[in-house]
């Protein structure tokens, strides 16, 4: 990681964000249940909206009486959880004021939580009696406390887009306790991914994939300095037409290649279809350059997923349905182009992978 890429992902408001915007650092790894030996895949988040707005206490834009009076949200929300069985995400929520940060460095601080470029510390907890009572928690009940460490391996660099994954391959260590049931995350086994997002609205299509589990279908071997994130940026138009700009980066045995959704001079694009079954969420991108092509098929049971609930800086929540999964399964290929032929250069097995999908609800534009 160099000292921009490190730069990016320390950097906190701009003066344009801080009455209209939001930052989400977020990371996603597996357990492994110490009685059953089960794995479990995880989610972390720390997420500020608004915070010039109401830094000494939480205002919510989902309540009726602030929707009238026009109030807009202002909170740091921690949200943590799971997918699959016993899906959850726990919300917990504290004033701006309560956030120490530290200029030079990620090192951001909230009572006992912690989170750094090394470290992810805290824990969440709602009650179902505050689930009942406060719609506008947007959260389920239960409790997760965390003791992490990390080593963020690979990076991206993407300019011109509101989306900075800075541990693409990212191995964590440590013990997360899940509603009383401890498990124990390895850095072998962990499979993590650590990011960040921003901007003054979400975007619709909302799209993130990313996986570090591979291994070859040639040579039948894990591919351990191989992964891949595909995500999107906001652009800076609100409301329906907001169209996002997506991105690429993949590592193949250590060596980078990017997509980005600047180099129409080397032809380089990234598109992608997400289809809706009856069991199932399928995930397809085709991301391409001059000289490569790279095919990612990924999917998802709805049973793994969790609608992952944000509202937006104006207060309101556009994304009803944001499909979240962190056990999709699939494949890549990755190919070499040469004149109008591909020629296969690696073909592999994914599992692990973290993938969302999302739009709006169009019925709140009417």
């Amino acid at each position: 990681m160099n000292k921009n890429s490190l730069r990016k992902n320390r950097k906190m408001f701009g003066a344009l964000h801080k009455k209209h915007g939001f930052i989400c650092w977020r990371h996603v790894f597996t357990g492994f249940n110490i009685k059953t030996g089960l794995q479990k895949s995880f989610f972390i988040e720390f997420f500020i909206i608004n915070p010039s707005r109401s830094p000494q206490e939480p205002v919510f834009g989902q309540l009726y009486e602030q929707k009238i009076k026009k109030y807009f949200p202002s909170y740091i929300m921690i949200k943590a959880g799971t997918w699959g069985e016993q899906a959850k995400q726990i919300h917990e929520f504290y004033p701006v004021c309560d956030l120490q940060v530290d200029r030079k460095t990620l090192n951001l601080r909230l009572n006992s939580l912690v989170i750094s470029e090394e470290q992810l510390q805290g824990s969440v907890f709602m009650s179902e009696q505050n689930v009942l009572l406060h719609p506008e928690y947007m959260s389920d009940a239960g409790s997760m406390s965390w003791d992490l460490t990390m080593q963020k391996e690979l990076a991206s660099d993407f300019k011109d887009i509101n989306w900075h994954a800075q541990g693409i391959k990212t191995a964590y260590k440590g013990r997360v306790v899940y509603n009383d049931e401890e498990f124990i995350v390895r850095p072998e086994k962990s499979f993590g991914y650590a990011d960040k997002f921003w901007g003054k609205d979400f975007t619709s299509p909302l799209m993130y994939l990313s996986a570090s589990n591979a291994v070859s279908d040639i040579s039948s071997r894990p591919l351990k300095d191989t992964c891949f994130a595909v995500g999107c940026g906001c652009s800076k138009k609100k409301g329906p037409r907001n169209l996002p700009l997506y991105a690429a980066v993949f590592y193949y045995e250590g060596i980078r290649y990017d997509f980005n959704v600047t180099g129409f001079a080397k032809k380089s694009r990234v598109t992608f279809n997400f289809r809706e079954g009856a069991e199932d969420l399928h995930w397809l991108i085709c991301a391409e350059t001059a000289k490569y092509l790279l095919d990612i098929d990924i999917f998802c049971r709805k049973t793994d997923t969790v609608f992952m609930n944000y509202e937006s800086p104006e207060g309101s929540k556009y994304h009803n349905r944001l499909w979240s999964c962190g056990n999709g399964t699939g494949e890549l290929k990755f190919f070499q182009k040469n004149g109008k032929k591909l020629e296969l250069i690696e073909s592999a097995y994914i599992e692990n992978s973290f993938c969302e999908y999302g739009e709006y609800d169009m019925m709140d534009f009417i």
